[in-house]
């Protein structure tokens, strides 16, 4: 049994080093420019203190800081390597489709650029959409909750963490409808079943949006929201590739073909 899976264990042993070490390439590059990164992403909070700031006394001398001797450093190191994910993504979904390409026929293997370049953008869209719309709603939520109260002193460390968890788990969620793509393509989904589906969909949903986002309501809708049009979306998707076929047409075809020989034996 183990000389049948040690092909495929070498396989992937080759994929997952080619991704490792493509990670490591710009996971170097990126710590180079970690700082211009780093200012990318705190610019969202520091909008939401300043519009907090104009809200109350005590947020206005709300801040960013850290608490630990080697802060700022442990942060550049988890800047370059969200950039590096970021930077290395269309090789690590290469390496992932040439993985599962032998078990595929000839003109399945030739959809590895629409899964790429599809993968690639639908996850770089997520992202976009948590830091340009989830992002300043949920910043501005959760630091003015309290802020009349108490002044917001905001950890880097937590931060850098909180932030990336919310940009990888918009960037997954908007994979939804490049997997409902290539499941219909390999015909293991059909339209009528993502509908028939729909309602236990919901759920799953509500349940990744929590486990993905801030212990926040407004966070969470902001994330389910999304991902049920894309569920739609990707209904209309497998409908176009992979429609269930009508078993009227092919029930009224039987019972012309049983008339005919009805006819035939009757004469």
């Amino acid at each position: 049994m183990f000389d049948e899976i040690r092909p495929h264990l070498v396989e992937l042993r080759k994929r997952l080093a080619i991704s490792a070490g493509s990670l490591i390439v710009m996971f170097f590059v990126m710590f180079y420019f970690h700082e211009p990164i780093l200012n990318w992403m705190v610019e969202p909070l520091n909008t939401a203190l300043i519009e907090v700031g104009k809200k109350s006394v005590h947020a206005a001398d709300g801040m960013i800081t850290t608490s630990q001797v080697g802060g700022a450093f442990f942060v550049a190191l988890k800047v370059a390597f969200f950039a590096a994910i970021m930077g290395a993504l269309p090789v690590i979904l290469s390496q992932i489709w040439m993985f599962i390409a032998p078990g595929l026929y000839a003109n399945e293997k030739k959809m590895i650029i629409p899964f790429v370049v599809g993968g690639t953008v639908m996850f770089t869209s997520g992202v976009l959409f948590a830091y340009y719309v989830v992002t300043p709603f949920g910043f501005d939520f959760l630091i003015s909750f309290g802020s009349f109260k108490f002044t917001p002193l905001i950890n880097i460390e937590d931060y850098v963490g909180f932030f990336t968890k919310i940009m990888f788990g918009f960037g997954l969620a908007f994979q939804l409808p490049v997997f409902a793509y290539f499941l219909a393509l390999l015909g293991l989904v059909n339209d009528k079943q993502m509908i028939a589906f729909f309602k236990y969909a919901l759920v799953i949903i509500f349940v990744v949006a929590a486990l993905l986002t801030p212990p926040d309501v407004l966070t969470q809708l902001l994330m389910a929201g999304p991902l049920i049009i894309l569920y739609g979306v990707s209904i209309l998707i497998v409908k176009m590739v992979n429609p269930e076929e009508e078993e009227d047409e092919d029930e009224e075809l039987d019972e012309g073909d049983t008339q005919a020989i009805q006819i035939e034996e009757s004469k």
